[in-house]
């Protein structure tokens, strides 16, 4: 059984989990290992750490499987289109699952906010972190007690959001960020925090709406037996490839601010 580490632009993709009919993450994967020889289908003990949603990207998903022992991330990568990229990778003991053994997954949400306070913004999410029952900041029914851990910084324009939780329900870290951005930008009074903990369910206009999913990135899944090692050639093109997405949008941000300026109105 072998973990990889595996990074990905979200934007092309109909999120992670293999689907009918549209392109994901994980049909990728999987195409790849037929490809290479490896499974004509998921291949034996198959999991992944998680299921991130349409538009997330990923530094640190996390599949573990049978393979054999050439399948390296470089070899990995061989197959793989280039927004998607395997670069580092551990042993794990014949019974690990990637799903079920991981202790905690962390996200950071890159919000653009300039018009809002960050003392507000820390203040509401002090009153987020701890164990609660997060059915108001969730489309999941059942199962919705979570502890959140987390931290919000603001760089630049931005408030950057860095939140680890056992296991986050769906939508949770999106909501979560919506509604502090709410408060810190005064569209929301500080005591909407505490009504959304509360047992009664939120719905319709007073409800909290997810933040968009591209900003949110998937930075770590824990797994504390496991010891992953880099591949320098793996490595090496996935920082290649997000270096080029970078420059490639930073040149689509300038191009849309100089037509922006350029409207008159």
């Amino acid at each position: 059984m072998r973990a990889f580490r595996v990074a990905y632009d979200g934007r092309p993709f109909h999120g992670f989990q293999r689907q009918p009919d549209v392109p994901t993450v994980e049909d990728r994967l999987f195409d790849a290992l037929r490809d290479l020889g490896v499974a004509d289908r998921k291949p034996d003990g198959y999991a992944a750490a998680g299921r991130t949603d349409a538009g997330v990207s990923a530094v640190a998903q996390t599949v573990a499987f049978e393979c054999p022992d050439w399948l390296t991330p470089a070899a990995f990568n061989s197959e793989l289109p280039g927004s998607i990229r395997a670069w580092a990778s551990a042993d794990a003991p014949p019974d690990f699952h990637a799903t079920h053994h991981a202790a905690s997954r962390a996200y950071e949400y890159h919000c653009y906010a300039p018009d809002a306070d960050l003392d507000r913004a820390r203040a509401a999410l002090d009153d987020l972190r701890g164990e609660h029952d997060f059915h108001n900041l969730t489309s999941d029914e059942a199962n919705t007690v979570r502890e959140l851990r987390g931290e919000v910084r603001r760089d630049g324009a931005y408030l950057v959001f860095a939140l680890r939780a056992g296991g986050f329900v769906r939508e949770m870290v999106r909501r979560v960020v919506s509604l502090v951005r709410a408060v810190a930008t005064g569209d929301a009074p500080a005591s909407k925090v505490e009504r959304v903990l509360g047992a009664e369910p939120i719905q319709g206009p007073d409800g909290v709406a997810p933040a968009p999913a591209f900003p949110l990135v998937l930075t770590d899944a824990s797994y504390p037996s496991l010891s992953f090692r880099p591949d320098a050639t793996a490595a090496a093109s996935a920082r290649e490839v997000f270096e080029d997405l970078r420059e490639e949008r930073s040149t689509a941000a300038r191009v849309a601010a100089a037509v922006a300026r350029r409207i008159d109105g």
